[in-house]
Parts: C-alpha cells; structure tokens; sequence
C-alpha cells in the first residue's frame, strides 16, 4: 500500500520521540511511525524493501509516519532513495525524501534543556535503561559512580550538532517543520498529540488517544549530574550562564 500522506519525526536523543509515536499509533489513523530505517543499510535496501515499509507503517487512511535521527546515513539513505527512484542528482536531499515519503510532513523535536538532555542520554547508555512502561517499577542497578564529565559533554554537542544537521536539511528547501518542544509536550501530552494530527490534517474529532504509556527516568542521581556538570562545564567561567 502506497502512503498518500507521510510525515517524518525528526529527533535528537531524549527529546520524547518514542513518547509521541506511542501516542500517535495509538490513534490508529496516523500510521504506525517507528524507527523504520535504523535497522537497515542504505546500500542493500530495494524499492521493493521501501514498498514493504510502506505496507507495514500505512493505516488504512493512507497516512505513514516514521522517526528518524540524522547521522551519517542520512545521505546514505538519500543516495540510496535517488538511485532507487531514477532521481536526478541535482535534486534536493528534501524532495528526493519526498519520493520515498510522498506528501510528507516533518515534525523537529527538540528540547530546551540541553544538559537535561545529555545527562537523560548518559543515564539511559550506563543503565540500559532507555524507557519504562508507565507504572512499571524502577530498575535497581546502581549507577550514582558512573557519572563522566566527557561523556556528558560529548552529548550536550551531539544533540547540537544533530539538530543543526536538521536545520541544514529544512534549510535546502526552505521547509518550516511542525516543531514539538520536548519541556511543553510533557506539560501537555494529549494537546500536542492533537496538534500534530491538525498538522498533519487528520481529523481528530472522534479519534480516541491513549494515555503516557511512558514513565520518567529522571531521579536524584539525575539532578545530582545536572548540578554537577553545569558547574564543572563552567569553571573559571567569568559570567555563568546558569
């Protein structure tokens, strides 16, 4: 089944992607957008493979959604859309996204705190605990000595540079995204949720949204990093930012 409506989620780690997808498969008409590339190589997938992922993330209403975090095999996966589709190489990386995911939207998500998010991300890689269904017990692996100054400074620049690689694609073809701002989509799960389906010209009315099925991660020893690498990321620092 062809999609005739497609929209990409765009994210960095931590901002909440996974929190939303749930929510809008749950609907039932906004396609069932999960991490449908990540698991692939660029080089070895087939029109006939695209075809496949379009069968298995379609609702009936035609509407596809998938995540998608760029890297390196962003433009992996361009040169492999633009060979599979017959697209001139002069075309931009938007439109030739386009071919794969006809009528596509996209969703930028983001979070203002970025020490919040490197220190969520740095949590979730040393307990390997990367999500907790709602309600669902907190793991018991002691992770209060594994706090690293430069992990958690590598990420705070990862989550910039990847949101700038963002803007770089929005840029070529000069799209504004749907932005969802990580701190606002917790306040107001049910709102942005429909927020998102107005954008993507769902009807919405009569269309039933399940609650969080996500827990929060963030506890003592989170705050106890937050403090931690806000003061040693500006020491000697002549007017601290916070």
């Amino acid at each position: 089944m062809k999609p005739t409506r497609c929209y990409t989620i765009w994210f960095s780690q931590r901002t909440g992607s996974t929190l939303l997808y749930e929510a809008l498969s749950s609907t039932g008409v906004a396609g069932k957008p999960t991490e449908w590339l990540n698991h692939r190589k660029p080089d070895a997938t087939s029109l006939k493979d695209i075809q496949e992922i379009w069968n298995s993330g379609t609702t009936d209403n035609g509407v596809f959604g998938l995540k998608f975090s760029p890297h390196r095999a962003l433009n992996e996966w361009i040169d492999t859309f633009r060979m599979e589709f017959q697209l001139s190489e002069h075309l931009s990386r938007p439109k030739v996204w386009e071919a794969a995911f006809p009528g596509g939207k996209h969703i930028f998500m983001t979070r203002r705190n970025k020490v919040r998010l490197a220190v969520s991300w740095w949590r979730a890689i040393v307990s390997g605990e990367w999500h907790r269904l709602y309600g669902q017990k907190p793991g018991d692996t002691d992770i209060a000595d594994k706090y690293s100054f430069d992990a958690i400074n590598h990420l705070f620049a990862e989550c910039s540079m990847r949101e700038a690689a963002m803007q770089s694609f929005f840029s070529e073809d000069n799209i504004i995204p749907l932005t969802i701002v990580y701190e606002d989509f917790i306040l107001g799960y049910e709102e942005t949720v429909r927020q998102v389906l107005d954008y993507l010209n769902i009807p919405a009315d009569n269309v039933s949204i399940a609650p969080p099925v996500l827990d929060r991660l963030a506890d003592n020893v989170s705050e106890e990093w937050v403090h931690r690498f806000r003061e040693e990321r500006q020491t000697d620092w002549i007017n601290p930012a916070w």
